[in-house]
């Protein structure tokens, strides 16, 4: 997996250091980015250390640990400590995950906490998502149909064309796996990102869609789609096991297809 780099800031330089609290004898260490946009001073590492029984298991609980004794303007998303709204997405120990179902056990005495890279931060943890919204928007994620809905009935599908969209479906839009693309770190205007794409593939692949063949010709463009190198990056840090990656190959598939 390739190495992720610090968001699009100053290099942080080291902060505030706060010690582990009398007569603790398992400790652990966070070492967390820090930004003010408020302040004139450059980013920041402060440094945490908390004993180990005192916390709960999960880096989300030790964060709301942090804000509640510590340092209570450290700023990060989080909503339902479930894994299910992708709020507390950053990087752990240089990989993109999800707080709340992250366990500190896992990741040994020494836990370093950035937000998503390559980001614009708009505070401490908190990435600025406006340009991925955007994009997601962008692939119009909502069935296109051209034919009436049925008078008494919801449109209906065959459980095996439900079982094709039930995992890309399933994305939570947690960003995890487009900050984690080279290729979307580097053409992040004008590639889509894994996300999107999946989005994308989502409803193509969907039966009552209508619109599949104006969706492929949206989405033929060198840098819309076609910035994938199939790194697997994607795939790799994806909290919910999808493949964001395979979805961006079937996609280019469908399109060579309609060239043949």
């Amino acid at each position: 997996m390739a190495e992720f780099r610090l968001p699009a800031n100053s290099r942080p330089v080291p902060g505030i250091s706060h010690p582990a609290p009398p007569g603790a004898r398992e400790v652990r260490t966070f070492r967390i980015y820090r930004f003010n946009p408020d302040s004139t001073e450059n980013p920041r590492i402060d440094t945490f250390v908390l004993e180990v029984k005192a916390t709960g298991p999960m880096v989300l609980d030790a964060l709301i640990q942090i804000k509640s004794t510590l340092d209570s303007t450290l700023t990060f998303r989080r909503s339902c400590r479930e894994g299910i709204c992708g709020s507390c997405a950053m990087n752990v120990n240089g990989v993109n995950r999800l707080a709340c179902t992250t366990s500190m056990q896992d990741l040994g005495a020494g836990i370093r906490i950035y937000p998503l890279p390559h980001m614009p931060v708009v505070k401490d943890l908190v990435p600025d998502l406006t340009n991925f919204y955007a994009q997601y928007a962008a692939v119009k994620p909502w069935l296109q149909s051209r034919t009436p809905p049925p008078p008494d009935r919801e449109r209906l599908q065959s459980k095996e064309d439900q079982d094709k969209i039930d995992r890309p479906a399933a994305c939570i839009l947690c960003a995890c796996c487009s900050t984690a693309c080279p290729s979307y770190w580097w053409n992040s205007e004008r590639f889509l990102g894994p996300a999107a794409l999946l989005a994308a593939y989502r409803w193509i692949i969907d039966s009552r869609d209508e619109a599949s063949g104006e969706r492929l010709d949206e989405l033929e463009d060198p840098f819309r789609l076609y910035r994938c190198h199939t790194i697997m990056n994607c795939t790799d840090v994806c909290p919910k096991d999808l493949n964001p990656a395979r979805a961006i190959a079937e996609i280019k598939k469908m399109l060579l297809g309609r060239q043949e």
